[in-house]
């Protein structure tokens, strides 16, 4: 999608504070940080959300979830334990439409979130 903000990233054509990158996803800082820590992981090919993933795209959101799990480890967020959100449509508050996580912590958080 060449308007897709989050395909630009992934192309190099925005700038970003990437912190990992690999043939899958990329992640970086939120540039709206709801916590300390707040890192989106963005696959690199474009999904609209969780609702359009495939079978195709097993093997890419478990992938998804390991780097989340490697990136708090770095962030040293563990100990205190950390949040990995999707949104999926405006209703819940997805703004961007390609699919991506939000990876939250070093605070405490509150359930339901507010």
């Amino acid at each position: 999608m060449e308007d897709c903000i989050f395909c630009q990233i992934a192309r190099g054509q925005m700038d970003s504070e990437l912190i990992y990158e690999d043939e899958l996803v990329i992640a970086f800082r939120d540039i709206d940080p709801q916590a300390p820590t707040h890192i989106l992981i963005v696959p690199r090919h474009h999904i609209t959300n969780l609702d359009a993933a495939t079978d195709k795209n097993v093997q890419l959101l478990g992938h998804v979830a390991l780097v989340a799990a490697q990136i708090a480890r770095q962030e040293g967020i563990t100990a205190g334990g950390y949040r990995l959100v999707t949104n999926v449509g405006p209703d819940a508050g997805q703004s961007v439409p390609h699919l991506h996580f939000h990876l939250l912590g070093g605070r405490p958080m509150q359930w339901p979130p507010g």
